[in-house]
């Protein structure tokens, strides 16, 4: 798609008016996606929890909306997603709610707020324009983040990475990882789903003896790029987003296959009231605007519609993720103990 195309998309939503600065990203065009031209007018008021995360991208996108639905008036309560699903659990405990919708950055915390039953149901209509593995009844999987393999091509070549994450301990690389960051606890989370407590600690154990630790996981990939490590352990926009900036930068992709190093993660949206409005604003967050303006802003993996996956990752049917039920990764408090166990953290 061409740039004046983009910005004529996304002036739809009144994004472009808010951001001058979109850059010119190419998108190929869907055509089955939902426009917001063919979206309800939201009115009334809703209190919407945020979870942080995308450096003011989802920002971006709530400030776009309410643009384009002058009658609605929208309260947000910003906070790191788990502090806030627990505000919500105490909340509903004590007999009060405060928030109509939940916006979550990761899978975990909705599946802790669908496992107390607060989650309400979604008119089938809206979650039948998610790709099918990521239809449920009761929240909605907003974008998606594949777990990846980063290396260096200058320091090892793809053939030499095994496609077995449970393979690496025993492999001649040097790695890079951040195992205090949310989305490697939620990749560890997943390897105890799949291959239990026992090969997973033996799996941090092993790791922890050769592993070079970062804070976050755009440590991990820039570490990579400059040639300290053979390879890391990241969510794949960390390196898109780096190459972006660098073209150039010594970077690869590649990917395990059918075990929790590829894993595909979502930020997700939930309704806690059965305000037909709370339903609608969801299907802003699955129209073809804002999931084409996720992908080329945040470089996360649209899941509505049949949008292409940013430049530079493959489609996710091109992949071999696992099979797994996204809400049960709520399970984190267990795989931080296993990871204290592990010496890890």
């Amino acid at each position: 798609m061409q740039r004046r195309t983009l910005i004529k998309t996304l002036t739809c939503l009144g994004v472009v008016s808010a951001l001058p600065f979109l850059s010119a990203t190419s998108f190929a065009a869907s055509s089955h996606a939902v426009s917001v031209d063919d979206l309800p007018e939201l009115t009334g008021e809703l209190t919407l929890y945020l979870g942080r995360g995308e450096g003011g991208l989802y920002e971006d996108v709530l400030n776009a909306i309410k643009k384009r639905n002058p009658k609605l008036k929208l309260r947000i309560r910003r906070g790191p997603t788990a502090a806030l699903a627990n505000s919500i659990m105490a909340e509903a405990k004590a007999g009060v709610r405060q928030a109509d919708l939940f916006w979550a950055v990761d899978s975990g915390t909705i599946g802790q707020i669908v496992g107390e039953g607060l989650a309400k149901e979604l008119p089938s209509d809206l979650t039948s324009q998610l790709q099918s593995n990521f239809r449920f009844s009761n929240w909605a999987p907003i974008s998606g983040r594949i777990r990846t393999l980063p290396y260096n091509p200058t320091r090892v070549s793809v053939d030499k990475i095994p496609d077995d994450i449970m393979a690496l301990p025993d492999s001649d690389l040097s790695i890079a990882w951040a195992p205090a960051y949310a989305s490697f606890q939620s990749f560890i989370t997943a390897m105890r789903m799949l291959e239990g407590d026992k090969a997973t600690t033996q799996w941090l154990k092993a790791m922890n003896k050769k592993a070079k630790k970062y804070a976050g996981e755009l440590g991990v990939v820039m570490a990579v790029e400059r040639g300290e490590v053979d390879l890391g352990l990241a969510n794949h926009y960390y390196t898109l987003r780096l190459k972006s900036g660098k073209p150039d930068a010594n970077l690869a992709l590649a990917f395990s296959k059918n075990d929790a190093g590829c894993l595909v993660n979502v930020s997700g949206v939930l309704a806690l009231s059965e305000n037909k409005t709370a339903s609608d604003f969801i299907r802003y967050l699955l129209s073809k605007e804002v999931q084409t303006y996720l992908s080329g802003e945040a470089y996360e993996i649209p899941l509505a519609g049949q949008l292409p996956p940013p430049t530079g990752i493959p489609s996710l049917t091109d992949i071999s993720p696992p099979e797994i039920d996204l809400t049960k990764l709520a399970d984190i408090r267990a795989t931080l103990v296993l990871m204290r166990n592990a010496g890890v953290l």
